[in-house]
């Protein structure tokens, strides 16, 4: 059978990461997560003083952009990758409050989405992958063969959220993760460079009401109809 290019798409909180990562292993692709790759440009901008409150200094994150190396480790006993700036690990980091309310910020940047872009592309030159984000198939991979457009409305996602980062022993306000949402979608879908936006081929889930199992049924189904035709 022969190996394509798989773009799942769609809001913050949809489970981009949790469908695309299960479908890797399920057909045993290669997963990138796009997300992560700007999460960890987010963060490195935090630790070397680019941010005050929320204020970004641009031209700082500039001029330390070619100090930047992501890159994915495969967990042994997770069986997913994890994210790593300059071969430090970070996923745990950049999976914070903290991170999550500026990273539409950094990735909004054009020299910032330019530089992840290219390494996402390097990364699929070979096909047999699985990429979730938010403009994969519509700029990194405009001719993949698969392409999935995830939606869900705001208040699931923040239920999904403050779920996960509770559970991770973080004190959060579901209100302030709430309105996190919306500013993100906000922010994704009218900045300049790549917004977020339905690729006009892409196949729409509603999974607001889906539980992991019914998506990841329903996902194999499509890759299967796909690659069979």
């Amino acid at each position: 059978m022969k190996k394509i290019t798989i773009a799942i798409d769609g809001f913050s909180s949809c489970g981009k990461s949790t469908m695309a990562k299960d479908l890797a292993r399920e057909i045993g692709y290669i997963y990138i997560d796009s997300g992560a790759m700007y999460r960890a440009v987010t963060l490195f901008a935090l630790q070397n003083d680019c941010f005050e409150g929320d204020q970004l200094d641009v031209e700082r994150l500039r001029s330390l952009m070619p100090e930047i190396h992501v890159s994915f480790r495969l967990n042994k006993e997770t069986g997913r990758p994890d994210t790593y700036i300059n071969k430090v690990y970070v996923e745990d980091k950049i999976r914070t409050m903290e991170v999550s309310s500026r990273v539409s910020i950094v990735a909004a940047i054009d020299f910032v989405r330019t530089a992840m872009v290219a390494e996402q592309q390097a990364m699929g030159r070979e096909k047999g992958i699985v990429m979730d984000g938010r403009d994969i198939g519509t700029t990194v991979f405009p001719d993949a063969e698969m392409k999935i457009f995830l939606i869900a409305s705001p208040e699931i996602r923040a239920e999904r959220r403050y779920k996960e980062l509770t559970e991770k022993g973080e004190v959060v306000n579901f209100d302030e993760i709430l309105e996190n949402v919306k500013q993100r979608d906000y922010i994704d879908s009218h900045r300049e460079v790549s917004p977020l936006r339905q690729a006009a081929d892409a196949i729409v889930l509603d999974n607001s009401h889906m539980t992991i199992p019914e998506q990841n049924a329903w996902l194999m189904a499509k890759y299967q109809e796909i690659t069979s035709a």
